[in-house]
Parts: structure tokens; sequence; C-alpha cells
């Protein structure tokens, strides 16, 4: 599976962008798709995720209320709204998929075997 993110950019403190990822076949079943993004100088981190079938979405808690992520089955797409934005959320953002991901793994990138190539976030203040 090849995942294919987009929609990163420079964006001004207190704007919005969406982050779409685009999955080249189905997830289905018990997947999940996620976002994880790494700040310059600092550990990837998880942002958000979304089963695929039920579209039951995760956040980590710092962001909660900030960004949303959705899904479209119909065009294999996650997406990522992300609101507010302030000179801490830039970073690349990476998509990832997992086929069988469990709930407890679902905020452990290893839990995650596909990979987009990422996409820059700046946010200026």
């Amino acid at each position: 599976v090849q995942l294919q993110a987009s929609g990163g950019g420079l964006a001004q403190a207190g704007g919005s962008l969406r982050l779409s990822c685009v999955a080249s076949e189905r997830m289905s079943g018990q997947s999940v798709m996620a976002w994880f993004r790494q700040a310059p100088g600092k550990e990837r981190d998880f942002v958000a995720a979304v089963r695929m079938n039920s579209g039951s979405a995760y956040y980590t808690d710092s962001l909660k209320g900030r960004f949303s992520i959705s899904r479209d089955n119909a065009k294999n797409t996650v997406y990522l709204q992300m609101n507010s934005l302030g000179p801490e959320d830039t970073a690349v953002y990476y998509c990832a998929g997992g086929r069988g991901v469990i709930t407890s793994n679902i905020y452990n990138d290893r839990a995650y075997s596909y990979w987009g190539q990422g996409t820059l976030v700046t946010v200026s203040s």
C-alpha cells in the first residue's frame, strides 16, 4: 500500500490547513489510518487516527478540539483538519496505515506498516 500525503504549506498563527492522505488501495476491516508529526529536533509523535470501518477517531489529548480527523472510504482518503494553528504545530506530518491495529496500539507508530512521504507544515507567528 502506498500513501500519498498532501496539503502542507505555510500558515499564519490562528489559521487552518487541511491535510489529505490517499491510499493506493482500500484500507478495510480493522484498518486504521493515522497522522503523526515530527518537529525539528524532536521525536515523531502521534496526532490522530481513525478506524476506516467505524470512523472512530482517536486524538492526542493536547490537540483535541483543534484537530479533526475524518475519512472517505470511497476515495481511500483520510483528512486532518487543523484549526487555530500555532508555531508549535510546525512539523513534518506523516500519514500512516495499518491493518488489524488494536486500540491499545493506535498511538504507537510501530503498529503501522505503511507510511506516506510526509508533508511540511510551517506556522508563522
